[in-house]
């Protein structure tokens, strides 16, 4: 199926590593020119020169922070400077701290609106100019299946990422209008370093095995099994589309069933 990507330009945010980076390598196997950022300057080097490797197109590695007043910003501008425009914004970042209610700070609150909400909002202030010159655009948001089933032990999850959704929904009705969609994609477990750490985290607090809690994880997911990466890159690919101009305003799991509510 032809998507139509070529020579578009994205802008994938926290793309170094995990769904981000799957995101990125997916785009560009379909035309696009990327931009990925991350905080960690050799990790997202290295990244770019192996998705460009893979793909045949040019990415560019930008370090920059998105949890920080500044970082979604540079990262656009650094986007804009060396492709002339752009197209799609991808918006990530990583999770808000684990925990239950009784386990997190203030500290931990204060730092999971910045990373989770204000990342969201910021790369989307940065970007929605670019974007709207184009009359094409494409503002694609990751958040967590925790949207649609909170989990127990992630709280601030819980909390801060219907925010996301929120203002998802009342971009997509706003910008409909200008050929630009939005939409959100809620991932459940995936093979990434992201849930490894949250297993060695329940684990600790069970007195088990990180490769047990995986296991529980597994057996309560109807496909049996954590999902790989490239399968939400190709899922983010389609939303970014022309073959999904017609979708906008939806917020959708790809969890292999693990959510059980009706919408």
């Amino acid at each position: 199926m032809e998507l139509g990507l070529t020579g578009k330009v994205a802008a994938v945010a926290a793309a170094s590593r995990g769904l981000g980076r799957a995101v990125a390598e997916a785009l560009a196997r379909e035309g696009a020119n990327v931009a990925i950022c991350a905080r960690n300057r050799e990790r997202v080097e290295k990244a770019a020169e192996e998705i460009a490797r893979a793909t045949g197109r040019e990415v560019l590695p930008v370090v920059a922070d998105v949890a920080t007043p500044e970082g979604p910003a540079a990262f656009v501008e650094a986007t804009v400077a060396q492709f002339g425009r752009l197209h799609i914004l991808f918006s990530n970042a990583g999770g808000p701290a684990p925990g239950r209610f009784d386990e997190i700070s203030e500290e931990d609150w204060l730092k999971g609106v910045d990373l989770t909400l204000l990342s969201a909002i910021r790369l989307t202030r940065a970007a929605l100019p670019h974007i709207r010159r184009q009359g094409w655009g494409r503002l694609i948001y990751l958040t967590s299946v925790s949207v649609k089933q909170p989990i127990d032990t992630l709280v601030a999850s819980n909390v801060l990422r219907p925010g996301v959704v929120g203002l998802a929904k009342s971009l997509a009705t706003q910008l409909a209008a200008e050929g630009i969609t939005v939409n959100v994609v809620c991932p459940g477990y995936f093979r990434t370093e992201r849930v490894e750490e949250l297993a060695q985290d329940l684990a600790k607090r069970r007195g088990i095995s990180p490769e047990e809690v995986i296991a529980e994880w597994e057996a309560g997911i109807p496909a049996r099994r954590l999902g790989n990466p490239a399968e939400l890159g190709d899922f983010v690919a389609f939303l970014a589309s022309e073959r999904a101009a017609y979708l906008t305003g939806a917020t959708i799991q790809v969890d292999g069933g693990y959510v059980r509510a009706l919408m």
